[in-house]
């Protein structure tokens, strides 16, 4: 088995050695990932530079680049064949909730299946005194697993998981992906010239809540599992836009006449 490792926190993550030592175990490992921290990138390609890949050692490759182009250009240039998965992390916090549509690890799972690959991404949901022996021992059973039992179509998983002693991990619930709103995240700071400037982050975030939502499961004590589909569209808005396109209709024979 071919396995692409990469994450957003660079290719010298404690996180990612620790997928990549677990993903050995599993199969012929390579890692491809950002050569530096590229966290809160999102889903971005880089189209405006070229891209340079460095060669670490044997099976290690740094790419000056988004984790997108990590999985990009080590799929179709880098790897002997392609992988048979795609694993990314692991991510120093948790990418729970709306935070997953700014995340570079998730994105390289994004990607992965815009290649048609299994793939799934794990987060460590902490701040410091990191577990990445739990976070690599689940994402080990979860890359045998989505190996043995293919995922839907269009669908990845964003696995999360509690940052504790694997022996304190309750177990494993699938969940939905939560939504969080952040409150005081934009602060004003001032050159010495006193010019007003604005930085993005910290904040206080409010959890939406409920039995299965991603962050309960985790802060719980959990591993959670959120399957996610590609198809953004929203089905239900689609049927009711459907029933009501007399009204556009309607709109549009009012101003012929």
């Amino acid at each position: 088995m071919l396995i692409l490792v990469t994450n957003d926190d660079g290719v010298h993550s404690p996180g990612l050695i620790a997928l990549f030592k677990a993903m050995k175990e599993l199969g012929d490992a390579y890692i491809i990932a950002p050569d530096r921290e590229r966290s809160a990138v999102g889903h971005s390609l880089t189209l405006h530079r070229p891209l340079k890949v460095e060669e670490l050692r044997e099976h290690v490759y740094s790419v000056n680049g988004t984790p997108t182009d990590a999985v990009v250009v080590g799929v179709t240039k880098i790897l002997p064949k392609r992988p048979d998965i795609v694993v990314s992390g692991i991510n120093r916090g948790g990418n729970l909730g709306d935070d997953i549509t700014y995340s570079g690890t998730v994105s390289a799972a994004i990607e992965g299946t815009i290649f048609n690959l299994p793939s799934f991404a794990v987060s460590l949901h902490g701040d410091k005194d990191f577990h990445f022996e739990t976070a690599a021992a689940y994402a080990r059973r979860i890359a045998r697993y989505i190996i043995d039992k293919p995922l839907p179509y269009d669908t990845f998983l964003n696995v999360n998981v509690p940052n504790v002693a694997k022996a304190l991990v309750k177990g494993v619930k699938f969940t939905r992906q939560g939504k969080r709103i952040y409150d005081n995240s934009i602060h004003d700071v001032f050159s010495p010239g006193g010019e007003r400037h604005y930085w993005i982050g910290g904040g206080v975030p409010y959890w939406e809540r409920g039995e299965d939502i991603d962050i309960c499961a985790v802060e719980e004590g959990y591993v959670s599992i959120t399957p996610i589909h590609l198809d953004l569209t929203n089905y239900r808005a689609l049927e009711l836009m459907k029933e009501q396109r007399s009204l556009l209709l309607d709109d549009d024979a009012t101003q012929r006449t």
